[in-house]
């Protein structure tokens, strides 16, 4: 396929100025058909909570494909601080931790290098963290979380 592509790019460039400029981009920079929902799909999970089911991307870094290995995961978590819920995961993960300094709802992290910690407050933090995703959607999550210890599982479909 993209010897194809190559013999179309010089053909395409031998046909003049204008062409040259613009066909050749446009061969070699498209992406073969359903890469880019591959891309997404594979930066992608769900967190389930009860009867509710958020879409969550995934960052792009090994933290969050580490955690992606676990799945399916289901997890009790422990509320803390009224604005977090965190649980001791079943093995370390590589980790790459800064300082937010502000924490959106929404927000999936890695303290340490074994406790999941899923925010559903906005607040600011002076605390180290490395990311490993975010709810798309954060509307409903305070809610479905609430001020209470829950069972939540992260799943790829």
């Amino acid at each position: 396929m993209r010897a194809l592509s190559f013999m179309l790019g010089l053909i395409v460039v031998g046909c003049g100025e204008t062409s040259q400029r613009a066909a050749p981009e446009a061969i070699f920079t498209a992406a073969p058909a359903g890469a880019a929902a591959t891309e997404k799909e594979s930066h992608r999970m769900w967190m389930t909570v009860g009867d509710r089911r958020f879409a969550v991307t995934l960052s792009d870094n090994a933290t969050a494909r580490s955690f992606a290995a676990l799945l399916p995961l289901t997890i009790d978590m422990s509320d803390l601080n009224d604005n977090e819920k965190h649980a001791k995961l079943p093995r370390a993960l590589a980790s790459d931790a800064s300082k937010p300094e502000t924490i959106r709802s929404g927000d999936i992290m890695l303290w340490g290098t074994d406790t999941l910690v899923v925010f559903y407050v906005t607040f600011d933090s002076p605390y180290s963290y490395t990311r490993i995703g975010r709810v798309n959607d954060p509307a409903g999550l305070a809610q479905a979380l609430g001020p209470r210890d829950v069972r939540i599982t992260f799943s790829k479909s």
